[in-house]
């Protein structure tokens, strides 16, 4: 497994949802779907956030 690091090419807006789906093996769009779902019906918004300033990008 990949270490949890912001990747600087292929994100959409921080990379922190490409930063997951790298460290767990699943589909980058699978943890994006997540996400959005979890922001309807939740604080996704405030998750990623919290995600885009504690996983660092990778160097």
């Amino acid at each position: 497994m990949a270490t949890l690091v912001r990747p600087r090419s292929g994100k959409v807006i921080a990379g922190v949802c490409a930063a997951i789906a790298d460290r767990f093996g699943v589909s980058r769009g699978l943890v994006r779907v997540g996400f959005v779902l979890f922001g309807l019906f939740g604080v996704g918004e405030v998750v990623y956030i919290g995600g885009w300033l504690v996983i660092p990008k990778a160097p």
